[in-house]
């Protein structure tokens, strides 16, 4: 059995040598889906002989993975995004997977840790994150949401012993700059959806979502990474209903 390793990449020079060396053995072949970064990505990833790279434009999150499955021809498929690195213990565990003939699963969780300003986050909704990203080829596919896509499978999903480091942000301005292109693209998938906002949303939602990650996720025990955690999830939340109502009301005044 083979195994492709798939990426989609867009301006991931910080991180992608990092990646690219923890999988470059694992792999059979690494398919990168780069969304025309202006950066070094490309030059980086045409260095690894495995690297299969190709520039596709993006269309959202869920259809980006659908193009980057469709070009992987490996049996099997490890999913990552370019700051998430799995550890030695989930390497054996794929290497063994992918070696049987009878596997007992053919969709895998991964588990994460999530490491944040340079702390590894254990509360807060950071510390017990887990997704589908190991899966045999035609198991399933991603939703085709323009941000935070799931994998829609039939097979039952087992748990891959190891985990994945992802190593979130590079800093402050990184977060805050990320936080601001997810919100807009969630504010166009809400909509999509018939979802609408109202002043109520954008001045208590915020609220609640800092008492949601700060108190009742434990959020505090995770010092001051912690707090800054839970203050720019109460910030995305704002920026998310405000760019909804913002939406809503454009959409009315042009109709």
């Amino acid at each position: 059995m083979r195994l492709s390793v798939a990426i989609i990449t867009f301006n991931e020079d910080r991180i992608i040598q990092k990646n690219l060396e923890a999988v470059k053995d694992l792999a059979d072949e690494i398919v990168i889906i780069d969304s025309f970064s202006t950066d070094a990505t490309e030059e980086i990833c045409r260095k690894f002989p495995k690297v299969k790279f190709i520039q596709h434009q993006f269309e959202g999150f869920g259809k980006q993975k659908n193009f980057a499955i469709s070009q992987c021809s490996g049996d099997w498929i490890l999913f990552l995004d370019a700051d998430e690195i799995p550890d030695d213990t989930a390497k054996n565990s794929i290497k063994n997977i992918v070696a049987e003939s009878n596997p007992k699963f053919l969709v895998y969780n991964v588990a994460f840790n999530n490491i944040f300003l340079g702390k590894t986050l254990k509360y807060g909704g950071w510390g017990n994150t887990k997704r589908e990203r190991f899966f045999k080829k035609n198991a399933g596919k991603y939703s085709e949401d323009i941000v935070h896509e799931c994998f829609i499978t039939s097979e039952p999903v087992g748990l891959l012993i190891g985990k994945l480091n992802h190593y979130t942000y590079k800093d402050i301005h990184h977060h805050i700059e990320k936080s601001n292109k997810y919100t807009s693209m969630m504010a166009e998938k809400m909509y999509r959806k018939g979802k609408r906002s109202s002043i109520f949303k954008i001045l208590f939602n915020p609220f609640f979502q800092f008492i949601k990650s700060y108190v009742i996720r434990l959020g505090f025990l995770d010092g001051l990474v912690g707090y800054y955690a839970a203050n720019t999830a109460a910030f995305y939340t704002f920026l998310k209903y405000k760019k909804l109502y913002e939406i809503t009301h454009i959409s009315k005044s042009c109709s």
